[in-house]
């Protein structure tokens, strides 16, 4: 059992209520605006939790000392202290990574994962892009970590370019994503689960992976349990809420 007082400077942007929820868990240098142009493509009546991670956005000083195990705890118990009582949680490369994590620590709470280009399938990780993004505080520099970890002909939305720089802004929040990338990329690779922990996962899981991911290889979706429902993207990259967000948002409404 985690204290629910761990997640008290934990944010998340909050529609609907009610026991059941879909939580929105971003991947590393980005906040809950990523899912924005998701959303709106999904019921706004439904209760829905986007999160920023610990060290991310109005999350910043939640960071503490982890990475993804302690965003996972973190995230439960904020989900017991709401009443949550089931969740399907998405989660975009690093929040893939603490999306599946919550599934192993809780699973009687966690009632589908929809992972998209997940962290932790394999040690194999770009660390220069991932540096890039982490250093990025200009609009230009964003645009231009963005394009990379996408495809070549991907245009950034100028409005998640702008809610980016005003985040980076932020006194404290560069410092943040800099530590936070020490601790998940270490010697150029990341940190993977093991074949048995992912066989484990009691829930349904739909894995959905850029075909031309620069940042973590599609062939790591390709070594996934055979029990997971494997999407693949053709046409894009690593930021598959920004590049396909309407596709995105009809796979996590899928039944």
């Amino acid at each position: 059992m985690v204290n629910p007082m761990d997640s008290v400077n934990l944010f998340a942007d909050e529609t609907g209520e009610g026991p059941s929820a879909l939580v929105l868990l971003h991947g590393f240098g980005g906040s809950h605006h990523i899912w924005d142009e998701v959303r709106t493509f999904l019921d706004p009546s439904d209760h829905i939790l986007a999160y920023d991670l610990p060290g991310h956005g109005q999350s910043l000083e939640a960071l503490g000392e982890g990475a993804a195990p302690q965003f996972a705890k973190l995230i439960l118990a904020d989900l017991e202290q709401r009443g949550v009582s089931h969740a399907h949680v998405v989660g975009h490369s690093l929040g893939g990574a603490v999306a599946v994590l919550m599934g192993l620590f809780q699973p009687q709470r966690i009632s589908r994962l929809t992972l998209l280009g997940p962290g932790g399938f394999g040690p194999e990780i770009n660390a220069a892009l991932l540096k890039d993004l982490a250093h990025a505080a200009s609009a230009e520099e964003i645009a231009s970590s963005l394009r990379a970890m996408a495809t070549p002909d991907f245009v950034p939305p100028g409005s998640a370019i702008r809610q980016m720089a005003a985040e980076r802004a932020v006194p404290g929040q560069l410092d943040a994503l800099k530590v936070l990338l020490s601790r998940i990329v270490r010697n150029g690779r990341q940190g993977a689960f093991t074949p048995e922990q992912l066989a484990s996962l009691s829930m349904p899981v739909t894995l959905v992976w850029g075909e031309l991911d620069p940042v973590l290889p599609f062939v790591q979706a390709e070594g996934a349990p055979a029990s997971f429902h494997l999407v693949r993207q053709s046409g894009c990259g690593h930021m598959l809420p920004l590049e396909a967000p309407e596709a995105m948002a009809s796979i996590i409404t899928r039944d």
